[in-house]
């Protein structure tokens, strides 16, 4: 027997669309990209051939076209974590339930998403304007320790290695590392992208060691981070959405990746705040590799 998902689990709004996005399941594409800005949504979406629908609610600004014959829903989250889960599990909800029955669907619908991102550099390699595709993401966030069976979908001897190289304070909650789809990563990444690990925070400050006016809790954080180094990989850049997004969708089985623009490298202090005319060239490039 199917699942029944209750009107309080799942909520439909009267137009039969789910509840934060406003999209209705046969508004939504097999290929996602997700993006944080709303007003991105635009620069991708400018480039389409075709578009079939446009909704906006909140943060969350949805179009759905074609691009070179390949049916592609943009969407946009927000910033951080909690905002991917409200937007994966509604991504979901749309592909693989039943919205009339309130019953999973009898076969199983995978998308593909891609975020798009920006993010600040943590190695003299990725200096600003470098195209990064995050391989494994560290969750500073804890989303995923919420969910049943995320040690499935983690690289747990990585975390162990994480906790012990940054002598970890269990008050700041557990790390996690999602593993992103390998498949995706080498359609998407190619050969003119970074691969390396990525830092998804909870924040945009003290997480990610930035001091303002409040002490951080831990002033050396960002030097154990550039010096942590496993399997070959170091951590690349901070971010606040690719642990979420790789956790959940692997969860959900769904194939996902993030690859971001360096806007910002914090080992030289350098920053470019004019990013949204370059970015353009990560858009296209994913457009013709999803």
């Amino acid at each position: 027997m199917s699942k029944y998902f209750a009107p309080s689990e799942l909520i439909i709004n009267e137009d039969g669309s789910c509840f934060h996005l406003h999209v209705r399941p046969e508004q939504l594409a097999d290929n996602v990209i997700l993006v944080g800005d709303p007003g991105r949504v635009e620069t991708v979406a400018a480039h389409f051939d075709s578009r079939e629908c446009e909704v906006s609610s909140r943060e969350f600004h949805t179009i759905t076209g074609t691009y070179k014959g390949k049916r592609i829903t943009v969407q946009s989250t927000g910033i951080g974590c909690d905002n991917i889960d409200i937007v994966v599990n509604e991504l979901d909800a749309l592909a693989n339930i039943d919205f009339e029955t309130r019953t999973e669907k009898p076969e199983h619908r995978t998308l593909k998403i891609v975020r798009i991102g920006t993010c600040g550099g943590l190695q003299p390699y990725t200096p600003v304007g470098t195209f990064i595709a995050s391989v494994k993401s560290i969750g500073f966030d804890g989303l995923l320790n919420y969910y049943a069976g995320r040690d499935k979908v983690c690289d747990l001897e990585l975390e162990d290695a994480f906790k012990k190289h940054m002598e970890w304070n269990p008050q700041k909650g557990s790390p996690y590392v999602a593993v992103a789809d390998e498949e995706l990563i080498n359609q998407v990444a190619g050969e003119d992208m970074v691969r390396g690990y990525t830092i998804a925070c909870g924040g945009f400050y003290g997480p990610q060691g930035r001091e303002l006016r409040i002490p951080l809790a831990d002033p050396t954080q960002n030097e154990k981070v550039e010096s942590f180094e496993y399997a070959g990989l170091k951590v690349c850049n901070f971010e606040m959405e690719s642990s979420a997004l790789a956790g959940l969708s692997a969860l959900l089985g769904h194939r996902a990746m993030t690859c971001c623009m360096v806007i910002a490298n914090r080992l030289i202090k350098e920053a470019n705040t004019g990013y949204k005319n370059t970015i353009d060239t990560l858009i296209k490039k994913v457009l013709n590799r999803i």
